[in-house]
């Protein structure tokens, strides 16, 4: 049986007296897309460190294709292609010559180097800039660069360090419009660390950090699933109170998640009904719906694992991603 992409055992790292990672375990099979969702300082960047052998962890191991972080971390990195939060270009130089520098430092040279830089920057539209600087390009346009950058030297397992930080709604639909593509023609395998929902959506199997460690980790289908095909959320001046009525009244699972109860009845329509009748006076707002990715997190969490795609969309995009 082959080797996953990434085999993580017992990951600790500690920073100092502060744990950033707390006994993680997990494993993303190869050609998958796999999401790491948490809020900051959940312990995803972190992690990525450890993956791309710029730190060994403190306890535990971690392997890419069966090797060792920490002690085969010279072939590790002619697997491992990242893409970080920030762009890795520089600005004063051409696309060309931005990837022309990537190529040398993994031995792409001539006409290979030339063939696939052409390849991938047709596949990702931003051929036509190919001798404009990296400074004249909008914000969208470098995240794409960033990303032939990430993929010139062809590598087995890709890192997106949250890579859609700071784009425009259109500038991030472009993005994974393009990675769709990529990994239709490449088959690379994908480790995505992300606070955006819709962003997990897309994943094969997603994994929850919360405070370090590794709290849910399965498909977001079945994620949801657990929760039941509708809940009841409550919002309360006491939680705690309204709980233990509710489990003392009418003996239905319950749980609370930040300022809110979160009740799963057999029928929550008629459930809600009856609960108004016995303890309206302690709710100020309730809903039922569908259990989203979101309300996963807060379960397993209790808190937001970050903005809503509502609120990323609402954002005012920079001047640079207008251009």
């Amino acid at each position: 049986m082959a080797a996953p992409a990434v085999h993580i055992q017992g990951v600790t790292h500690r920073y100092g007296t502060h744990v950033a990672l707390r006994d993680v375990s997990l494993q993303v099979a190869s050609g998958t897309l796999y999401g790491l969702l948490g809020p900051n300082g959940s312990g995803k960047t972190t992690l990525f460190r450890i993956l791309s052998t710029l730190m060994p962890p403190s306890e535990g191991k971690a392997r890419v294709f069966g090797l060792d972080v920490a002690a085969e971390s010279d072939a590790i990195r002619q697997q491992l292609g990242v893409v970080f939060q920030e762009p890795a270009l520089d600005e004063n130089l051409t696309v060309r010559e931005n990837l022309r520098i990537q190529g040398a430092l993994y031995g792409l040279h001539g006409a290979d180097r030339k063939a696939r830089t052409e390849e991938l920057l047709k596949r990702l539209d931003v051929i036509d800039r190919v001798d404009d600087s990296v400074a004249e390009l909008s914000g969208g346009l470098r995240r794409r660069v960033d990303l032939a950058r990430g993929l010139l030297h062809r590598p087995t397992l890709l890192l997106l360090d949250e890579p859609t930080t700071g784009l425009d709604p259109a500038a991030r639909r472009a993005f994974w419009s393009a990675i769709d593509r990529l990994r239709t023609a490449e088959g690379t395998t994908l480790l995505l660390a992300t606070h955006l929902m819709d962003e997990a959506e897309r994943c094969d199997r997603v994994g929850i950090l919360s405070d370090g460690a590794l709290v849910a980790d399965d498909a977001p289908a079945a994620l949801k699933a657990e929760l039941g095909s509708e809940t009841l959320w409550l919002e309360t001046e006491d939680p705690s109170a309204l709980r233990d009525r509710i489990d003392a009244q009418f003996g239905v699972s319950t749980r609370i998640v930040g300022s809110m109860v979160q009740v799963a009845p057999p029928d929550p329509p008629a459930f809600l009904s009856s609960l108004y009748e016995a303890l309206g006076d302690r709710i100020r707002s309730a809903t039922i719906r569908t259990p989203t990715l979101e309300d996963v997190f807060m379960v397993h969490a209790g808190v937001s694992a970050g903005p809503s795609r509502d609120e990323v969309l609402a954002r005012k995009p920079s001047a640079e991603d207008r251009a």
